[in-house]
Order: C-alpha cells, then sequence, then structure tokens
C-alpha cells in the first residue's frame, strides 16, 4: 500500500485513510504505523475531531495531502457502524473543509 500510496500522493492526489477504533479485523494501530512509515512530515497534529461538540475520534495530517483518521467506536464497516460521524468526515473532505 504504501508505494501505491506514495505514487498518488507525490503527484498531488488527496488521500484520507480511516479506520474505526474497534475494528477486530484490521486494527487502527496497523493503519496508523502504515501512514506513518510513508515518512510525510506532521502538518496538522494528532488531535480530535468533533460531531455536536463530541469527540467523533482523532486525525492526523501530513504533507502530501496525506490525512489518517480515527472514528471512536467503529468496527469494520465504519458507515454501519457510525453513519453520521462519517457522513460528516467525508463531505468534510470532499469540500476540503479542515475537521
Amino acid at each position: 500500500m504504501i508505494k501505491y500510496h506514495r505514487n498518488l500522493t507525490s503527484k498531488g492526489y488527496r488521500a484520507l485513510i480511516f479506520s474505526g477504533d474497534h475494528d477486530m479485523c484490521v486494527p487502527y494501530t496497523g493503519s496508523q504505523a502504515w501512514t506513518r512509515a510513508m515518512g510525510y512530515n506532521i502538518v496538522d497534529e494528532w488531535r480530535p475531531w468533533f460531531v455536536d461538540d463530541q469527540v467523533a475520534g482523532f486525525t492526523i495530517g501530513y504533507d502530501k495531502n496525506l490525512t489518517f483518521l480515527t472514528i471512536k467506536g467503529a468496527g469494520h464497516t465504519v458507515p454501519e457502524y457510525k453513519p453520521k460521524e462519517s457522513l460528516y468526515f467525508y463531505q468534510h473532505f470532499l469540500n476540503e473543509i479542515t475537521l
């Protein structure tokens, strides 16, 4: 995955990697580790993001338009577990609005 994401992000494509923090198939720590392994500089430090004044997860931004975020309480199929939060972060990503 690193090779493909590095190729696309180096060409200016934005990438959003997300994981539910209760995913028993692909734990978020694995996704977090490989996004960190890309070797990009951090441009937005690890911090919470919110929906309706409640912590919805955590996010970190890297240069080359790479973002990683977690969704609190979501399993492997994030939109099934957290539809409101999923719609929120998808809309923000597509509209290039910071969470």
